[in-house]
C-alpha cells in the first residue's frame, strides 16, 4: 500500500463548551489551560471555551446552537445590533482559529462534545480527512475502557457546519452518555485520555513516524427518525422503546420495536437493517430527532507520514 505525505502539524486546538451545559470538554480545556496546555518541542496546543457566555449559563446556546454556525455564508455575514451572540462568537473563533480554509488556520481542532445517549466515544468526523482517520484508529487502539466508534459526515468545506471544520483537519468528539449539566469522572478521564493519546500521536507523527494504513469502520449516510406525533397539535405520542433505549450501535432490523405510545401501543422499525445512534438524546428533541440511523461502512485508508523538505 502506498505512503502519503502529510506537511507537520505543529498548531492543535482542543475546544470545549460549543455547547454550554456539557460539561466534560468545558472542564478539559479548563485544565488544560491551567497546567498552560501541553507544549511541547513539535506540537503547540491552544486550548478554547467556545461559548462562555452559554458555559456560565449552563445552557446549550444562548441565541442559537453555536455548532451549526460555521458554514462559510454564516461567518461572511453582516454583523448587525440584532445578530445572534452565536453569530458573532462563530466569527470570533473563525477569526481566532482559522480563517477557514486559510494557511492560517490551525492544523488540528478538536472539538469536545458530550451526549445524554449511550455512545460511548464516538469521533465525527470525515471520511476525506486522512488525518482524522488515523487518528481515530490510534484512539481505537489504545483505549479499551469503552468502544470507539466514528461516524462520517459528507459536507462540502462551505456547508460544513460545525467548530471543528475551521481547522485544516478537524474532529469532534462525542462522549456519553452524560446528562446536561453533569461531570462524570469517567467519561472526563477517558476523554482527556483520547485529548492526550492524540497529542502524543501528533508528537509521533512530526518526529518521523509512518502510520500504517488499514480498514477502519465507519458508520455512514446518516439519517434522523421523528417521535410519532399528534397531527393536530405536533405533540410527541410515544417515548423510545426500552429495548431501544441504551442499544446504540446495535443493529435495528425491521420489526424491532423503536417506540412506545403513552397509550401502550409498541411502533417497529419499518425498512432495512441499520445501525441507531443518537437514540433519546436530549438537546435533539427541539430538532424533531429520536435517533439517527446509519449503515457500516469498511474504509481502507493508506499509510501516512511526515512531508520531509
Amino acid at each position: 500500500m502506498e505512503c502519503e505525505s502529510l506537511p507537520p502539524l505543529s498548531r492543535f486546538a482542543i475546544s470545549g463548551g460549543t455547547h454550554g451545559n456539557e460539561w466534560t470538554g468545558v472542564y478539559i480545556s479548563r485544565e488544560l489551560q491551567k497546567l498552560k496546555a501541553k507544549e511541547t518541542d513539535s506540537v503547540s496546543v491552544t486550548t478554547v471555551l467556545s461559548n462562555p457566555r452559554a458555559v456560565e449559563a449552563c445552557r446549550r446556546y444562548i441565541d442559537t446552537d453555536l455548532n451549526r454556525c460555521f458554514t462559510e455564508d454564516i461567518l461572511s455575514s453582516p454583523i448587525t445590533d440584532s445578530s445572534p451572540y452565536e453569530v458573532r462568537r462563530a466569527q470570533e473563533l473563525n477569526a481566532q482559529l482559522g480563517p477557514k480554509g486559510s494557511d492560517k488556520a490551525v492544523d488540528l481542532l478538536c472539538d469536545l462534545h458530550n451526549t445524554t445517549s449511550n455512545m460511548g466515544l464516538c469521533i465525527i468526523c470525515s471520511s476525506i480527512d486522512l488525518l482524522s482517520l488515523h487518528i481515530y484508529k490510534y484512539l481505537q487502539s489504545k483505549i479499551t475502557s469503552v468502544p470507539v466508534r466514528a461516524i462520517q459526515i459528507e459536507l462540502p468545506p462551505s456547508k460544513a457546519y460545525s467548530l471543528d471544520s475551521l481547522g485544516k483537519h478537524g474532529f469532534s468528539i462525542e462522549m456519553g452518555p452524560q446528562p446536561n449539566g453533569v461531570l462524570r469522572a469517567d467519561i472526563f478521564n477517558t476523554m482527556k485520555k483520547a485529548v492526550d493519546l492524540t497529542i502524543e500521536w501528533l508528537q509521533q507523527f512530526n518526529s518521523g513516524s509512518t502510520f500504517e494504513g488499514g480498514e477502519v469502520e465507519l458508520y455512514a449516510d446518516m439519517k434522523e427518525i421523528d417521535y410519532p406525533r399528534d397531527p393536530t397539535t405536533s405533540e410527541i405520542t410515544a417515548a423510545i422503546h426500552p429495548q431501544l433505549q441504551d442499544n446504540d450501535f446495535k443493529l435495528l432490523r425491521p420489526g424491532d420495536p423503536i417506540f412506545l405510545s403513552f397509550a401502550g401501543e409498541t411502533v417497529r422499525h419499518e425498512g432495512e437493517e441499520l445501525y441507531p445512534f443518537f437514540i433519546n438524546e436530549c438537546a435533539y428533541y427541539e430538532k424533531n430527532t429520536a435517533f439517527c440511523l446509519g449503515r457500516k461502512i469498511t474504509r481502507t485508508i493508506p499509510s501516512i507520514s511526515v512531508k520531509t523538505v
